[in-house]
């Protein structure tokens, strides 16, 4: 059956020369596979067509390329797309294609629902639902219609990338080899809400952006906006990164949703300062979306713009970050396929 066959998407190329080996096929043959796979983004063995028809056929015996089609589409009126993936084991997640001039970013989802359980996310209201395979990952990439035109990646979909590390560490090694998609990682920007322990593997084995969910630099009151601060304070988050270059190359950005009477005056800007002090980074704020039933809203925009200029005016780089495909629920913290069936959504 097909459901039994392995995903070839995802593979290294070690994984797919061992795959090659072990169907008696010279171990070269991994090496088309990953550039059939990587380079041209083919929906079927039988596009590889640099491999005999004996051995296709030996391939398609066990394997699968391994791709999803979206089966919902949802347009934006400012051009952003939400699309929904069907995942390996049935499931569903959401990813969205972001178009800005000479720009094409895609936010991607690494879990299915999340556990951190942030008082502003939709994502963690649906609760956890398990981790997204590195094929899974990927075919949010490969089964994108706009998939030639990506310059960025960001890792700010669905779930906390740091708790299924491993997945997210393969599908960026993959998207930054020569033999995947030969991306720099200047294009591929990961985000956590801080899990020091699995932060600190990614610093060390990925050269990809890093983006940390901040939101309060106050301790208590960031705990209850993002529980995961009982366990993992940023202030020991911040400490770890301090270990690390950012001045070059590699970016690190804080993410900050400004919510209107809680977050937003300058005794929280101050605090900002007096945390970052030290660390070469940058600040993003971000617009804050309503959610049912969550006692939070949007902030006054003067208001942002003084706590910008006011971090910006003490060293801190900052910018507003432009809300996009709001009215499709596409926009940051909206994302949610909790009231997912299997019939295609209206």
């Amino acid at each position: 059956m097909e459901a039994e066959k392995k995903s070839l998407l995802g593979m290294t190329l070690g994984e797919l020369k061992e795959v090659a080996k072990s169907l008696g096929m010279p171990a070269f043959t991994g090496g088309q596979m990953a550039k059939w796979l990587y380079g041209q983004h083919v929906k079927s063995i039988d596009e590889m067509t640099n491999i005999s028809k004996a051995n296709r056929e030996k391939l398609s015996a066990s394997y699968t390329v391994g791709c999803r089609e979206a089966i919902d589409v949802q347009r934006s009126v400012d051009g952003t797309i939400k699309y929904l993936f069907p995942t390996d084991d049935g499931k569903f997640v959401e990813t969205v294609y972001i178009p800005d001039d000479d720009r094409a970013t895609l936010c991607v989802s690494s879990q299915v629902g999340c556990k951190m359980n942030c008082l502003f996310c939709q994502t963690g209201k649906q609760g956890f639902e398990g981790n997204l395979s590195a094929a899974d990952i990927l075919n949010q990439i490969h089964s994108l219609p706009e998939c030639d035109k990506l310059t960025n990646i960001v890792f700010m979909g669905q779930g906390e990338p740091m708790d299924n590390l491993d997945n997210v560490l393969r599908a960026t090694e993959i998207m930054t080899a020569q033999y995947g998609y030969a991306w720099s990682p200047k294009r591929i920007t990961v985000s956590s809400v801080g899990i020091r322990k699995k932060l600190k593997r990614f610093l060390e084995e990925s050269d990809c952006h890093v983006a940390v969910s901040l939101h309060s630099a106050i301790p208590e009151q960031r705990a209850e906006l993002m529980p995961a601060e009982r366990g993992m304070a940023i202030a020991e988050v911040v400490e770890l990164l301090k270990n690390y270059d950012f001045s070059h190359q590699r970016r690190l950005s804080f993410e900050y949703i400004v919510f209107g009477g809680v977050n937003d005056s300058m005794t929280h800007a101050k605090e900002i300062v007096k945390l970052l002090k030290g660390l070469y980074c940058r600040v993003n704020l971000i617009r804050f979306h309503q959610i049912p039933d969550v006692p939070l809203h949007e902030a006054d925009e003067k208001k942002m713009e003084t706590f910008r200029d006011y971090l910006t005016g003490h060293g801190i780089f900052t910018t507003i970050r432009a809300s996009r495909g709001q009215d499709i629920y596409a926009a940051c913290g909206l994302l949610s396929t909790a009231k997912k069936t299997g019939d295609v959504r209206a």
